[in-house]
């Protein structure tokens, strides 16, 4: 199948203005910090959505990253840019080192951080040593995670809870934290 050149350019064109688009996005409101595994395509997906319809800008790793961008640099990045942090903590979440960086960036960058404790207890949220992790990457992981445990947080049970009021109260609870950062009562 032959394309003809104006096809080809009329592609292009669409494409470049995508392009430029994507990168003239607004500044990141909300960092989404979640366990893809377990929270991707329910609870950090729904509550990227609901932000987005609420005008807000999260970032959401699957949503506002594309190839070819560098994990750590894009993740970190949007990190320090943004307002608030909605750590979303789930049965696996102590497993990944990305997710114990991303609550560890939050929190020594000193964002607001919301914590959704989804399927899990705080008190089941442990830093493991699986010989991965330098003993000073285990005791910043150790100590974020500890910080999270005792800000009050969001609990959730995806089976039984309600996730309309669920995604309600974490707008509730997203747009009260940005006003007051905004406002500098941080």
């Amino acid at each position: 199948m032959q394309r003809s050149p104006a096809l080809v350019r009329n592609f292009l064109r669409q494409g470049s203005n995508q392009i430029l688009t994507f990168k003239s996005r607004p500044p990141c409101d909300v960092f989404i910090n979640h366990r893809g595994i377990d929270t991707k395509r329910t609870v950090a997906g729904l509550l990227f959505y609901h932000f987005s319809r609420l005008n807000l800008h999260p970032f959401l790793d699957s949503k506002n990253m594309k190839p070819g961008d560098k994990l750590f640099d894009k993740i970190d990045a949007a990190i320090h840019k943004c307002k608030v942090g909605v750590a979303v903590f789930s049965p696996h979440y102590c497993e990944s080192y990305f997710c114990l960086h991303e609550l560890a960036l939050l929190m020594e960058s000193k964002k607001r951080v919301i914590p959704v404790f989804c399927n899990v207890k705080p008190s089941q949220l442990k830093v493991r040593d699986n010989g991965t992790c330098s003993p000073n990457e285990l005791k910043r992981f150790s100590w974020a995670l500890e910080e999270a445990k005792y800000t009050v947080g969001l609990p959730f049970d995806s089976c039984k809870g309600n996730w309309s009021e669920f995604l309600r109260e974490a707008s509730n609870a997203v747009l009260q934290n940005l006003v007051e950062v905004e406002e500098g009562a941080y």
